[in-house]
This record gives structure tokens, C-alpha cells and sequence, in this order.
């Protein structure tokens, strides 16, 4: 069937009616423009995609490409670097084919499922530890700021070999990477100069010193290919997983336990049965209707998707959190169901980019789940769930807070 493009071009991201609600306009994009145009917070135009097997299509579509540092690509931002998608990391690391596969497949072992259960006991450890933080600091608690992000942090760099203590700077220079609106041109560049030059220095005390972490493998391994990582790679690869590592995880983890207690009976439903915590991580992936912006293609041929042909050099924007609310690829797809198996969610991408850290992700949601179902079975919202307030000005999605009591 074919569509046409509607004229009208959306002013994007898309706004919601509260921080857990999906936007309006998800319902009426899929089912009447499923290839819509919308306005970066650069100025410039890109097509965005919101169905299920659209999405899925471009994620997993070579030729729907990386390359967004080309002159007519879509720049995310109206900052010189344009934005994560566009940053100087994001043009050090190969983005396609072969060179990509075999970056990959170096980290790849970092993140096995045996490496997580490995891991896992000392996450526990440590998602108890901040929780007795919490109770001894008392009631309402900020649950982002207690647990959501200072765990992930943790994990991220024992990792890297990376001091926890300077989680702050990293919180604010990859705040900066991911900009949308919030920070200044001037701040954004001050503060990536300040990430890599702080990243670089690691690098060479790792060299000179190495540890059993994952940056000092690096050092020394060689791909398939038999070559090492140059220093500007294993900067960018320092960078990219410091970001990736904490920034979203830290926000699911205030954003599912939000969502179980915005409806009572979904909580209840898990301390009467934690057998389910499992399915409830993945479904709180899916039903998460503040995900950030989606992940961007550069088309590199003409193409047809979603019933229009898009020309070589469109920008294309998948919302994976609109796909994963398709009533075509999801029974009651609006209802969170924390029993649902299957659950082919695409919160973490499809393809040979999905996400390379979901085996970590999955473990930390479900370890910090099960830890406060046991510990904090009278959890609550300290505020009404409308009352939330959504991070602002960034790629990601995530609140401001989540205020809790006990």
C-alpha cells in the first residue's frame, strides 16, 4: 500500500502529556503517516518511522546507513558537532561492515551472558549497599539519585578500570555528548575537550599499568584482522561505553520502577509472584514511552519504506519506543503486561548495531528489581505519576527524579 508523505512537518521530539504517557501523535503516525516529517532541534528535516516492522526494517537494512558526518545528513543539534550521532567518536570508530563487525566482536566478550552471571553477585552486593543508603538517609528518597545512578556508574567503571569517584564529571561531559538543548556550544565543546583529554590520560596509565579490566585488554588485543586499536579508537571505544554504560540504564531503572508503581497492582502482582521480574524487565523495555529520540539512519540509496520512497541522502529517525506500542506487532500493546512472553521488543535496537550492552542493561535492571522487591516491598511514589517530571534537552529519556517513600 502506498503513502503519501504528509505535509505537515512535526517539530520533533514529540511532546507527551506526562513523563510515563506516549505521545499523542504515535497512534494516528502509524496508522496514517507511517513515514512523517519531522524538524530537528537542529532546523534541519529528517523522516521519522514509528512502526514496528519499519523500524525493524531500517535498524536492520545496511543500506540504510551510519554515515551522518555526510554534508546532507541531518545534524541532530545546531552545535558545531552536531550531536552524539555526529561527534568526533562517533567518526573514529567504523559505523559499517566488516571493520564495524570486527570492533565488535573485540568487546563482545566483555558482555557474554557468562561474563554477567560472573558480574552479577557483585551488582547485588552493591544495589544492597545503596539501598541501606537510602533507608539510612529516611523517607521521601530520590530513587534516580540513590540507586538508578550510582549503580550503573559503579558497574560501568569497575569495567573500564575508570575511579567511581569522578561519576560526577562523567555525569556532566556525557550530559554534554548527548545534548539536544540544553547546553551552550561553548559548554559543549569545553566539556568534550575536558572527556577526551581525560580519557586519553587513562589510556596511557592503563598502558604503563595495566589491569584486569576491559580498556587494558584493549590495549593489547588485536581484532580478527590481527591489528590493534589505535589510540584515538581506544579513546572513542572509553568514551562511547562510558556513556552507553550509564547514562541509559541509569534512567530505566528510575523509569521501570516508576511505571510499576504508577498502578499499584503491577507492583503487588510482582511481590506476590518475583518469579516474574524477568518478563516484567523486558516489558517495562517495551512499554517505556520516554525512551529519547530513537537512533538515526543515513540513507545511502533510494529506498522504499513504509509504502514511500525515500531518496539516497534522507535522514531517517526510528522511534523504537513508538514500534514497541504497534498493535500490529504487540497483543493489548498499550497495557503493561508483565507476564508477556514473547516480547521481541526493539528498545535496544535490531541488526548488527543493536545495542552491544543489553546483556549488562538486562542484569542490572533485574538484580537492582528483585533487590527492591525484597527489600522495600511497601515502595511507593512519593508524588502522583503525572506529577513526574521528564529530563529535558536530551537524547536520551529519562525523569528528573523519582521520588519515593516506604
Amino acid at each position: 500500500m502506498k503513502h503519501e508523505p504528509d505535509d505537515q512537518v512535526l517539530d520533533y521530539p514529540l511532546t507527551s502529556p506526562t513523563a510515563l504517557e506516549p505521545p499523542a501523535e504515535w497512534e494516528r503516525l502509524r496508522r496514517q503517516c507511517p513515514v512523517a516529517r519531522i524538524k530537528l532541534p537542529s532546523g534541519d528535516e529528517a523522516s521519522l518511522v514509528t512502526r514496528y516492522d519499519d523500524v525493524r526494517q531500517v535498524l536492520s537494512d545496511p543500506r540504510f546507513g551510519r554515515q551522518l558526518d555526510a554534508p546532507d545528513a541531518a545534524r541532530l543539534t545546531a552545535t558545531e558537532s552536531g550531536g552524539v550521532f555526529n561527534s568526533e567518536m562517533s567518526k573514529v570508530l567504523p559505523q559499517t561492515g566488516e571493520g564495524h563487525q570486527r570492533w565488535r566482536r573485540m568487546l563482545n566478550r566483555w558482555f557474554t551472558a557468562k561474563r554477567m552471571a560472573m558480574l552479577r553477585p557483585r551488582i547485588e552486593v552493591m544495589a544492597d549497599r545503596l539501598i541501606d543508603e537510602m533507608i539510612k538517609h529516611g523517607r521521601p528518597a530520590d530513587l534516580k539519585a540513590g540507586l538508578g545512578f550510582p549503580l550503573p556508574v559503579w558497574v560501568i567503571c569497575d569495567m573500564l578500570g575508570v575511579p567511581e569517584s569522578d561519576r560526577d564529571r562523567f555525569s556532566y561531559w556525557s550530559d554534554t555528548l548527548l545534548n539536544l538543548t540544553r547546553y551552550t556550544e561553548a559548554e559543549v565543546l569545553a566539556a568534550q575537550a575536558e572527556f577526551h583529554e581525560y580519557m586519553a590520560g587513562h589510556i596511557t596509565t592503563k598502558r604503563a599499568a595495566p589491569g584486569d579490566d576491559l580498556l587494558s585488554e584493549l590495549i593489547t588485543s588485536t581484532d580478527s584482522a590481527g591489528e590493534r586499536m589505535s589510540d584515538a579508537a581506544l579513546v572513542a571505544t572509553g568514551l562511547g561505553l562510558l556513556v552507553a554504560g550509564h547514562e541509559t540504564t541509569a534512567n530505566m531503572i528510575g523509569k521501570m520502577v516508576a511505571m510499576l508503581l504508577a498502578d499499584r497492582r503491577r507492583w503487588e502482582q510482582l511481590l506476590a509472584d518475583p518469579s516474574l521480574v524477568r518478563s516484567a524487565v523486558e516489558e517495562a523495555l517495551r512499554f517505556d514511552a520516554n525512551a529519547g529520540v530513537g537512533m538515526v539512519r543515513y540513507l545511502n540509496e533510494s529506498v522504499e519504506i513504509g509504502g514511500t520512497t525515500l531518496p539516497r541522502g534522507t535522514t531517517v529517525m526510528c522511534s523504537m519506543a513508538a514500534a514497541n506500542r504497534d498493535t500490529a506487532a504487540f497483543e493489548g500493546a498499550d497495557e503493561m503486561d508483565l507476564a508477556r512472553t514473547p516480547n521481541p521488543h526493539l528498545a535496544f535496537g535490531s541488526g548488527a548495531h543493536s545495542c552491544l550492552g543489553q546483556a549488562l542493561a538486562r542484569t542490572e535492571l533485574q538484580v537492582v528489581l528483585e533487590a527492591l522487591l525484597r527489600r522495600l516491598p511497601t515502595l511507593e511514589l512519593a508524588v502522583p505519576a503525572t506529577e513526574l517530571n521528564r529530563l529535558e534537552g536530551l537524547v536520551v529519556g529519562g525523569l528528573r527524579e523519582v521520588p519515593v517513600r516506604w
